[in-house]
């Protein structure tokens, strides 16, 4: 600026202190409008910019065609080692021309020209001359002067360009006339440079603004772990859906997907490889699904896909590929998993005419699909009521734990050879106070689910051990014994507190048992046989559960410290139409005895396969042909009338 306005009181002195000539003052009339009509065009293309690309090339433009001069172009300042300068945009000279003179904005000899200068001190700067300007004699602006004799250029000056005081680059612009740019044109041609500078930092700006809000509008609508729509926009996008639908009379299907070994995973192997499972799992989803139907996750382990065809049979169809698709092993952290997907199909208008009515039906479809029917299954009325009902028995059980709804049941064992009671398994039981007593069966699946069986086992344990000290102070001496649920199996301390309960209620060891089902075993072998052990030394008896169900190793069941096995009554009731299951009956009762393990049958209901375990050697029986399961209570009047038969 200091230059180009010395010159320019030079120029209005007339360089020796006389008064300008005519000439003179016309010429610099001439150029002050020159940049009155630029800066003024200028401030128009700065209203219509939209990107910042196209604001710099428009602007050049503007230099040249609507202000006169030669050429523009803009340069930004790179951080880089050399310093160099990006060309952004250029009118009147191409950007290859300007990139093969390797400017920069250092004060080097190759960074001392108008654009470099302007960057580098924050001030315009002016070279009036290029052919006789002694900057440009070096011979590194041998191809720009060259140029200028071409194109008709004399003069050159650049203007910084700056963002909150910062310079980031520089507004470059030719004049044909050598000693051009006097202060009134600089003073104007400077505006427009800081015009320039306010509209690039708007334009960006107004760019963050929108990345902003993309990242808002994303993080409402997609799921951040796989890119997936949200439910939220599943919602809105079945609603749409709908009308379509309504107004072509189409249908439609939900499919509801939930990921069955998701906890397992997360538990076992971390909540890291849960993610590499739901990642993967996504993947394949995307590419089962087609372009017009809509994929999204819905919960923590749960997937939905809105289907355009809305049959029962195409929704079907689709149900039974994506349950061969994702029954494919999943690797994860280099181990080959298996996903265990359920599908659960709701349609419309059949079962819901809204969105919210339709997803909830299809989840509730979906908790009643069995793998054993191909993992799928279609709404049925009354599902949605029955799982709303499961949910509410979540809440209840919690409650009821703490108060005095569950009850404590037992089922005699009987010694086969001498019919004489060997023992007693406890039960618990639900008493509701609406729904009267819940299927146990029911209630210990969603003790599990909620994450409420250890509470509940505690209260297991804490009655199991008060009714065998009343047993005792009443003179029956029966063994107790308590299930373990695989959760139990696998919950630190357990040893402890039952050790605990020992030294509180003065029991023998030999008095409490515990039966724990071959699948919990087999879940983690290592850390099942580390759970034994703590257990064994206690001094109790130890039994395996439905035993036959878990498909476990003959070398594993060798190094278990378990006295017994438990042959399942699915083996045991049919037995005597079922030659196949009289085999495997068989074939246990000699492995337990051979391994010098007590073998209990369960489920004996006939005197036919009482007769036919005792002919085979099994130990003790159990089942309704002795007795149903009764309140703990009862079990004293009802041995002593055993005892009189």
């Amino acid at each position: 600026m200091e230059k180009s306005m010395g010159h320019a009181t030079e120029q209005k002195n007339g360089g020796d202190g006389s008064a300008l000539t005519e000439d003179q003052v016309r010429q610099g009339f001439t150029r002050a409008v020159r940049a009155l009509r630029t800066l003024s065009a200028g401030g128009r293309t700065l209203l219509r910019a939209s990107n910042e690309n196209d604001l710099l090339q428009e602007m050049c433009r503007v230099i040249v065609e609507t202000g006169g001069y030669r050429l523009s172009a803009v340069a930004y300042a790179e951080q880089d080692e050399r310093r160099s300068l990006r060309w952004m945009a250029a009118v009147g000279v191409d950007i290859a021309f300007l990139e093969t003179l390797r400017y920069t904005w250092t004060d080097t000899k190759s960074g001392r020209n108008a654009t470099g200068t302007a960057i580098r001190t924050g001030r315009p700067d002016v070279a009036r001359n290029l052919l006789t300007d002694p900057v440009y004699a070096d011979p590194g602006y041998d191809s720009l002067r060259e140029r200028g004799r071409r194109m008709g250029f004399a003069s050159s000056t650049s203007f910084p360009l700056r963002i909150d005081g910062e310079v980031f680059g520089a507004l470059t612009m030719a004049a044909p006339e050598p000693d051009a740019f006097d202060a009134e044109e600089i003073a104007l041609l400077g505006e427009l440079a800081d015009d320039l500078a306010y509209g690039i930092a708007n334009l960006r700006l107004s760019v963050q603004h929108r990345k902003a809000q993309a990242i808002i509008v994303r993080q409402a609508y997609y799921d951040p772990l796989t890119g997936l729509p949200n439910r939220t926009l599943l919602q809105e996008k079945i609603e749409a859906r709908m009308t379509d639908a309504r107004q072509q009379g189409r249908a439609l299907a939900l499919l509801h997907l939930e990921v069955g070994r998701l906890s397992e995973v997360n538990k076992v192997l971390g909540y890291r490889a849960g993610e590499e499972l739901l990642q993967e799992l996504a993947r394949r989803l995307a590419k089962a699904v087609r372009p017009d139907e809509v994929l999204a996750r819905v919960g923590d382990a749960e997937f939905a896909i809105l289907l355009q065809d809305g049959s029962a049979h195409s929704a079907t169809q689709a149900a039974q590929h994506l349950a061969v698709t994702l029954g494919e092993p999943v690797e994860v952290t280099g181990l080959m998993l298996q996903a265990g997907m359920s599908i659960g199909i709701a349609l419309f208008p059949e079962h819901a005419t809204n969105a919210q009515t339709l997803i909830q039906r299809a989840n509730a479809a979906m908790h009643q699909a069995r793998p054993i029917y191909g993992g799928y299954a279609m709404y049925r009325s009354g599902q949605e009521q029955e799982y709303t009902r499961r949910l509410a028995l979540i809440g209840d059980l919690h409650r009821a734990i703490r108060g005095n709804e569950m009850r404590l049941y037992c089922q005699p064992k009987v010694d086969i050879a001498s019919r004489r009671v060997c023992g007693v398994e406890a039960l618990v039981r639900w008493q509701h106070p609406r729904h009267g007593m819940v299927s146990t069966a029911e209630f210990i699946r969603l003790a599990e689910q909620a994450g409420t069986i250890t509470p509940l086992t505690h209260w297991m344990l804490d009655a199991a051990f008060r009714q065998s000290h009343a047993w005792s102070e009443a003179g029956v001496n029966q063994a107790l014994a308590i299930n373990l649920s695989a959760y139990d199996l696998y919950s630190p301390g357990l040893a402890d507190r039952i050790g605990g309960l020992f030294s509180t209620w003065g029991i023998s060891p030999q008095m409490i048992q515990f039966e724990l089902t071959e699948s919990a075993l087999m879940a983690d072998p290592a850390a099942a046989m580390e759970t034994l052990t703590c257990l064994k030394n206690l001094g109790v008896e130890l039994f395996i559960d439905d035993f036959g169900t878990g498909y476990s190793g003959l070398s594993y069941l060798q190094r278990l410290p378990v006295d017994g096995i438990k042959i399942d009554q699915s083996f045991v009731m049919p037995m005597i139409s079922s030659g196949d299951s009289e085999v495997i009956v068989h074939s246990t009762i000699e492995l337990g005895h051979n391994l010098g393990l007590k073998v209990t049958a369960e489920g004996v209901e006939t005197d036919a396969v009482w007769k036919r375990l005792a002919a085979l050697g099994c130990d003790v029986a159990q089942g309704y042909l002795i007795s149903m399961p009764m309140p703990a209570q009862s079990f004293e009047s009802w041995n002593r009338r055993w005892a009189a038969n």
